[in-house]
């Protein structure tokens, strides 16, 4: 699955080379003005101009370039080109304003070659110079010069010191030029600078990073990048990806099947009437007709059950959990007193998160906690995940995520146990 377009990518490397140059400064000494020299006698020193023979034609283009007519001001700017003899400002001035004008006539190899030129004059100031720089390795992103774009951007990094949109541009050039390991390297510093000063690392990075998984076919790698943007930017289709994973990873218990549902319903919600009734089956069949009833009451509200072909069964279905969850609830007291008695911990671990699921929170959390310390629980891990999901449903973050962090095994629950943790730390 690929979670990542440059398409919706929108850049402006022409409008800052504009605007780094200043096209109506081009010329800011004209080559007819007799006050070429400074006002102050004592000290005359002669101000750097261009000859009319230059002048002339770069004057006109600067005119043609006022009236958006970029391909008609390089023809003029081209008539330079005949001038023999040309000082180093003259060519310094035809550069600039070729630079200027070729990148709003569209033309990046062209501009990228002037202004290259103009930066290696040597006359730039420093101020001036470090926004071209970075202009440039815009404009050859833009032009698909990725090579290019590595070379100038990597240069303003050094120059200029870190920038956001400067790195931006540099890791996507290392990903669109084939570098994956490069750009993921890069993306792994950002992010990891990004979670270490407590900022949240940005989602296009976060989609990028997965994206260089993919390519690398690095499937741990990626399923980390996933994890990430569900923390930090939980998604619908992230979470499908994810859970899908769990399901189809080899050994996944088919026991786990309600649990997988449980985290279904808590990211992504139930979509389909097929899953509404599947989970409410799952927990009839467990024991826990109380879960079962909040799973179909949930589908009916939300317009999934009670109609179509299937709505008499959804009914029968709908009617047959809340018989369960009131029949239930008439025997709890005797149950409770039946599994606390007993020498394992099942049943009270069981009885325990039915009664969470009833709404009875604070006896059913104890007697799980109960039944886990006496011991003798089959599938042990099984019973820590579903302590840590009734610690969930009472609003007992951290206990629930310390819960979590004790489930283990390579069937599944393991799995989902993590996941339920990464649902907990996002938004």
């Amino acid at each position: 699955m690929t979670i990542f377009s440059f398409q919706k990518l929108r850049f402006a490397p022409i409008f800052m080379l504009v605007t780094a140059l200043g096209l109506s400064s081009v010329l800011p000494i004209f080559w007819f003005a007799p006050s070429a020299y400074a006002a102050d006698d004592k000290d005359q020193v002669k101000a750097e101009t261009v000859r009319p023979e230059v002048g002339i034609p770069l004057q006109a283009a600067q005119t043609l370039i006022k009236e958006e007519k970029y391909k008609e001001a390089l023809t003029k700017i081209a008539e330079t080109n005949a001038v023999a003899n040309k000082t180093a400002y003259e060519i310094y001035s035809i550069d600039r304003m070729r630079g200027a004008t070729a990148a709003r006539a569209g033309d990046a190899n062209l501009a990228g070659a002037s202004f290259e030129a103009v930066i290696a004059s040597g006359r730039l100031a420093p101020a001036e110079q470090a926004k071209i720089v970075q202009a440039l390795g815009g404009l050859y992103y833009s032009a698909k010069n990725y090579p290019k774009a590595i070379e100038w951007l990597s240069r303003s990094l050094k120059e200029n010191g870190d920038d956001p949109q400067t790195r931006t541009l540099l890791i996507r050039s290392y990903y669109l030029s084939n570098d994956i390991p490069r750009a993921t390297s890069e993306l792994q510093k950002d992010i990891a600078a990004d979670e270490s000063a407590g900022r949240t690392p940005t989602e296009i990075n976060l989609k990028l990073l997965a994206n260089c998984a993919q390519k690398l076919n690095d499937q741990a790698a990626y399923v980390i990048s996933l994890e990430k943007l569900n923390t930090y930017y939980p998604k619908k289709e992230y979470w499908t990806d994810l859970l899908s994973r769990v399901q189809s990873k080899p050994g996944f218990a088919d026991r786990l099947l309600l649990d997988l549902y449980r985290l279904k319903a808590a990211t992504v919600q139930l979509q389909t009437d097929t899953e509404f009734t599947d989970m409410a089956q799952l927990a009839l069949l467990a024991g826990f007709p109380a879960e079962a009833k909040k799973i179909m009451d949930q589908g009916f509200q939300l317009g999934a059950l009670g109609s179509g072909p299937d709505a008499a069964k959804q009914k029968r279905l709908r009617d047959q959990a809340n018989k369960a969850a009131a029949d239930d609830q008439k025997t709890m007291a005797q149950s409770e007193a039946s599994v606390s008695s007993a020498k394992e911990g099942t049943g009270q671990i069981n009885l325990g998160y039915a009664l969470v699921t009833a709404g009875q929170f604070d006896k059913g959390l104890t007697l799980m906690e109960d039944g886990l310390k006496k011991g003798n629980v089959k599938h042990g891990d099984d019973a820590k995940l579903h302590l840590g999901i009734a610690y969930q449903l009472a609003d007992k973050k951290d206990k629930a995520i310390e819960a979590f962090k004790t489930v283990q095994g390579t069937d599944g629950a393991a799995d989902l146990a993590h996941l339920w943790i990464v649902k907990m730390r996002s938004p």
